[in-house]
């Protein structure tokens, strides 16, 4: 099944949160932070603005990005759990 955002709209695929700390200490799973961090699967053909023309996307397909603590919705495609979220939700891109 193909998931297409409409509008302002992204997909995400989170990246699994580190399970182990920066002085070796393995983290449970009950331990562990959701991660704020992931990759852009698809992205919708930008916001609407009042004059009915489009402003093109910020972000795009493959970018790394960071996003808010409770952006968007969750949903499960194919057993993939994805978030679907506002392109303003995308606090930065990295590179």
């Amino acid at each position: 099944m193909k998931l297409e955002p409409l509008g302002d709209k992204v997909v995400v695929r989170r990246v699994e949160a580190e399970s182990e700390t920066a002085g070796g200490i393995i983290l449970p799973d009950s331990a562990k932070e959701s991660s704020q961090e992931g990759r852009v699967l698809a992205i919708g053909d930008g916001r609407l603005l009042g004059d009915g023309k489009r402003m093109k996307p910020q972000v795009s397909e493959g970018d790394r990005v960071i996003f808010s603590s409770y952006a968007g919705t969750e949903v499960v495609v194919d057993d993939h759990s994805l978030l679907l979220m506002s392109e303003e939700d995308v606090l930065a891109v990295l590179e």
